[in-house]
């Protein structure tokens, strides 16, 4: 799982070849929290075929607004620089996000 920011987001994932999922969460959300150690069991599963990375949106606002994140958890795959798919707050549970990712696999 790449540690996402600012100063990486668009190498990591607006420049990367082929499809990366990014976790947004924030400071102090709880769901956020319950969901991170499940994304990191499907980053490590699903890894050799997808790049993970999470950014925190506490700390880096503006970069979220950009990427039209209005709240938190949103998980979202990007393939080839462009967002193709979220799942937001409730929806965001880990068969969701599992399905979502063997689609662009």
């Amino acid at each position: 799982m790449i540690e996402l920011d600012k100063n990486n987001f668009e190498e990591e994932v607006l420049k990367a070849e082929g499809p990366v999922l990014v976790d947004y969460f924030g400071d102090g959300c709880v769901p956020c929290a319950a969901l991170m150690p499940h994304v990191h069991e499907l980053a490590e599963k699903y890894g050799a075929n997808m790049k993970f990375g999470s950014l925190n949106i506490t700390k880096a606002r503006r970069l979220a607004i950009g990427q039209k994140i209005m709240g938190v958890p949103v998980i979202a795959i990007y393939k080839d620089g462009v967002k193709v798919e979220e799942l937001v707050k409730d929806d965001a549970t880990v068969p969701n996000i599992e399905a979502m990712i063997q689609k662009y696999i």
